[in-house]
């Protein structure tokens, strides 16, 4: 399987405080990731590291065997095949949905507005919000802000897929709106990495499940033998605290 995201050795520090340790990460090209671990333990940092919404202070990132940290065109086209979606879902306010959706292929791809405009509404079909797609974000509930954010990132056609905790600005009847979504796209074959407390998900979607706790990954295995026997007594307690919440 070729190597989608390499990390390695990466450090991240805000001031005094270490947020990354040595971090070492490979994801295989269309593997379904899903981290987890207690707030503050590196999750949504490492996979903003990813990306470079975050840099690292040390260590290598590379997407597609191309280290993004050195400022080329070839980091540049890399991180072009890396679409991310938000916590909070960062829709324009002033704009209709569609037009938050044609706006990225439009000013950075250069599409035709007419291909870019077809191209989003296949994916706010996707997403199951086609009929919604002439309304501003005030005019959905959050389930659907979120499943608009998700098309959006879609339109710039990414080979990888981010999530940062989708679901947690959500309220409880509309998480299984916008994880029905994510489960239809794991079936697509790319290559998704999501932060996600959501253990029903992870069970049901993922290839690997890795959990974090100050900043290093503690465990990295298979969703079946993580939830029956979690290794670390720090993934124990995390689980056990997760399951009868």
């Amino acid at each position: 399987m070729p190597t989608a995201i390499r990390l390695s050795g990466v450090d991240k520090w805000y001031g005094a405080y270490h947020a990354l340790r040595s971090v070492d990460l490979e994801v295989g090209q269309g593997e379904r990731v899903v981290l987890c671990g207690p707030s503050g333990s590196g999750k949504s940092t490492l996979i903003r590291c990813m990306n470079l919404l975050e840099r690292p202070e040390a260590g290598l990132v590379e997407i597609g065997g191309v280290n993004v940290l050195e400022r080329s065109t070839a980091a540049t086209h890399a991180l072009g095949r890396v679409g991310m979606v938000f916590q909070q879902f960062n829709l324009f306010p002033h704009k209709t949905i569609v037009q938050n959706c044609t706006l990225a292929p439009v000013l950075v791809r250069k599409q035709e507005t007419a291909v870019a405009l077809e191209r989003a509404m296949h994916y706010l079909e996707k997403v199951k919000i086609a009929d919604q797609a002439h309304k501003f974000p005030s005019q959905l509930s959050g389930g659907q802000q979120q499943r608009a954010a998700i098309a959006r990132a879609l339109t710039m056609e990414p080979e990888i897929l981010l999530f940062d905790e989708p679901t947690s600005a959500l309220d409880p009847e509309m998480i299984k709106e916008v994880l029905d979504v994510m489960v239809e796209l794991a079936g697509d074959g790319r290559t998704m990495v999501c932060v996600t407390h959501e253990m029903g998900f992870a069970r049901q979607v993922a290839d690997r499940v890795l959990f974090m706790d100050q900043g290093s990954i503690l465990e990295d295995r298979d969703p079946q033998s993580f939830f029956a026997s979690p290794q670390t007594e720090r993934a124990q307690t995390f689980l056990g605290q997760l399951l009868n919440h």
